[in-house]
């Protein structure tokens, strides 16, 4: 005997529930990116795109990191098996170097 109910909204006590999988995440929309770049370098800032260039303010370096994956990094910057470095001066990476980026939140990394 199989114990589940199929349902997509219950309400119990006047408060409704629904199932985790039929709500949409949320994604980040503003302008602090992941950027990865060609040969191997990624960083992380407040990204502006001017005449053929990225500049990141705010920026991080992502030194490295281990056994987590770059989902894990993204979902935790702050996990000890992640090494970011503050970079005081602006990031200018010519945007062709790009290779993607992924949007995060407003203080991802800092």
């Amino acid at each position: 005997m199989e114990n589940s109910i199929n349902a997509t909204e219950l309400e119990l006590n006047g408060v409704k529930y629904v199932r985790a999988d039929s709500v949409a995440q949320q994604q980040p929309n503003g302008n602090r990116c992941v950027v990865v770049v060609d040969r191997g370098w990624v960083y992380a800032g407040d990204v502006e795109r001017k005449g053929g260039r990225i500049l990141l303010t705010r920026a991080v370096w992502l030194f490295n990191w281990a056994s987590i994956g770059f989902d894990g990094v993204l979902k935790n910057p702050k996990s000890d098996k992640v090494s970011l470095r503050k970079v005081d001066n602006v990031v200018d990476i010519p945007e062709g170097s790009e290779i993607y980026c992924v949007h995060v939140e407003n203080n991802w990394g800092l």
